[in-house]
């Protein structure tokens, strides 16, 4: 496990091609603002990173800048292989983000939401069907989204971020309005049964500290923790917030 927690030295990257995420120096800002300073960072094909740190850490603007929403200003990133930003292009169609935003067309329902994001995977009609019976939105699958609860919503979130079977999930705090039923239901999807590779962000540590293989702990955009999870204490995830 200490592999894991392996950091390159800032602004070097070495090729690993058992590495799902390599992070060198990742520097990312808003304005004369650091959003990510000098992050690194190694993930391995098949384990999960939990990212734990208050409001404004740089959490989201980590997810953002792996799904190439965001492009680093300074440092280097690869994600599946393809450094970014110059092979964005082949990392995009690998990757499934689910976001604070559910990215959902809120005039539109369930089924055709699911519809359209398949169009853009070439992606066929069953395997829409599947991920409407897999979060169990079978029967409200022809209401339009902004009729449903939040939970609803993020559970057909959930079926949008993973319809293309994605080799790598980035969830912003994914079990946010989902009772435990819903949780359940959506585990074979997001949790560790789906046996993807999975950077999440938590303010849990009860709960995520167990899913996890890296933890990283975000402070003002740098790192203030970085270790395997057998490593980590909850005291340690709580003094990141203190």
């Amino acid at each position: 496990m200490e592999e894991l927690a392996a950091q390159a030295a800032p602004g070097t990257l070495v090729e690993d091609r058992t590495a799902a995420v390599e992070l060198a120096g990742l520097t990312r800002n808003y304005g004369e603002r650091a959003a990510l300073e000098d992050v690194s960072l190694t993930l391995p094909v098949g384990a999960t990173l939990v990212a734990f740190g208050p409001n404004g850490a740089g959490k989201t603007t980590l997810l953002r800048v792996l799904a190439t929403l965001l492009r680093p200003h300074a440092g280097t990133v690869a994600v599946l292989g393809a450094a970014l930003p110059e092979e964005a292009w082949r990392a995009r169609g690998r990757v499934g983000l689910l976001g604070h935003e559910a990215l959902l067309y809120r005039e539109l329902t369930p089924r055709e939401n699911l519809r359209y994001h398949a169009r853009l995977h070439g992606i066929g009609e069953e395997r829409v069907e599947r991920q409407l019976e897999a979060v169990s939105m079978s029967s409200r699958a022809d209401e339009p989204v902004k009729t449903l609860s939040r939970g609803m919503v993020q559970r057909v979130a959930i079926a949008r971020a993973t319809l293309h079977d994605p080799e790598l999930l980035l969830l912003d705090e994914p079990y946010a309005n989902l009772d435990p039923a819903a949780i359940d239901v959506v585990e074979p999807l997001i949790g560790s049964a789906s046996r993807r590779t999975r950077v999440l962000t938590s303010h849990d540590p009860g709960r995520s500290l167990a899913e996890a293989d890296l933890v990283l702990g975000l402070r003002g955009g740098r790192v203030a923790l970085l270790k395997p999870s057998s490593d980590v204490a909850q005291q340690e995830i709580i003094e990141l917030y203190k």
